[in-house]
């Protein structure tokens, strides 16, 4: 149950990459992602508030939120402020790259987790484990002289730095949520975590923002800002309780959950008429050959 959860949630993670990318077309983004933040959490607020007053009607339900104290918040306030940092680089990186070259990026995800695993918890890596995780070097390398067709140098742009960082950090948030799901429960964790993010963002928009409005790309609204947060929202619903299963393996649903480039890199290629997609597909290749050995390694 919880793989097919992590292919729905990849699924869903595709669509809000395209939202997100259209969002950002000649946008500012601190705004573009505080408005994510701001509707996401009242998303959630409504459950939160039913949890606390009207403790019977979710009750023994999904979308029941447990009432917990400082001790079990403190934890959920760390992951908001990971879960911030990632959104921040990639969002900036998502503006000033084209989706055929972040998608792929992001698709490494997976093998930083695994490193990750390996320098935090011990393990130790078996031959397909390790194919993939070449595979997925060698991808990278092929994706930055697909770059350098449309004059991006991946050594001096300071938006595939951003993009990698995003991806760090995002990895390190996967690895963070399946500690947090031994003891924490899935809708407590997202419910506070969009709630957190909000009060962070806040001061992050007035004093980097606000002052130098004027002198930056102007923020202009636009609809598909509110399905970034609805498609973010379902995506991280259904990971959650994907990762409180047991038997889940954080390896595989992250592996899984990056099958969302598949979405994004149709419609970059569709939507947004991007260049160069032949090779950039050919390391889009790379990279889902590499997820495949991933999932054989994490089942052996």
């Amino acid at each position: 149950m919880w793989l097919l959860l992590a292919f729905l949630s990849a699924t869903l993670l595709g669509f809000y990459d395209v939202f997100k990318k259209k969002s950002l077309k000649d946008n500012a983004v601190l705004p573009v992602l505080f408005l994510n933040t701001f509707f996401s959490s009242l998303i959630f607020l409504p459950f939160i508030l039913i949890s606390v007053y009207k403790p019977d009607l979710l009750g023994g339900t999904i979308f029941d939120v447990p009432v917990v104290g400082w001790e079990q918040h403190k934890y959920i306030i760390i992951k908001s402020f990971i879960v911030l940092s990632s959104w921040i680089f990639g969002y900036f990186g998502m503006k000033h790259l084209p989706l055929t070259i972040v998608g792929p990026i992001n698709a490494t995800r997976p093998v930083m987790v695994l490193v990750g695993a390996m320098l935090v918890f011990g393990e130790r890596l078996n031959l397909y484990q390790w194919i993939g995780v070449m595979l997925a070097i060698v991808s990278f390398f092929m994706l930055s002289r697909s770059g350098k067709k449309e004059g991006i140098d991946f050594k001096h742009n300071k938006w595939i730095f951003f993009i990698v960082l995003a991806a760090i950090t995002g990895a390190i948030s996967g690895l963070y949520d399946k500690y947090l799901m031994k003891s924490l429960n899935p809708m407590l964790v997202q419910s506070w975590y969009n709630v957190y993010q909000v009060f962070i963002m806040c001061p992050i928009l007035l004093l980097l923002w606000w002052p130098k409005r004027k002198s930056t790309t102007p923020f202009r609204w636009d609809w598909t800002i509110i399905l970034i947060s609805i498609f973010l929202s379902a995506a991280d619903f259904v990971y959650f309780y994907a990762l409180s299963y047991d038997d889940s393996m954080i390896s595989i649903v992250s592996m899984v959950r990056r099958g969302s480039v598949v979405v994004s890199f149709t419609f970059g290629a569709l939507l947004f008429r991007e260049k160069n997609l032949k090779s950039k597909a050919i390391d889009l290749i790379l990279v889902l050959i590499g997820m495949i050995f991933l999932y054989l390694g994490s089942k052996n």
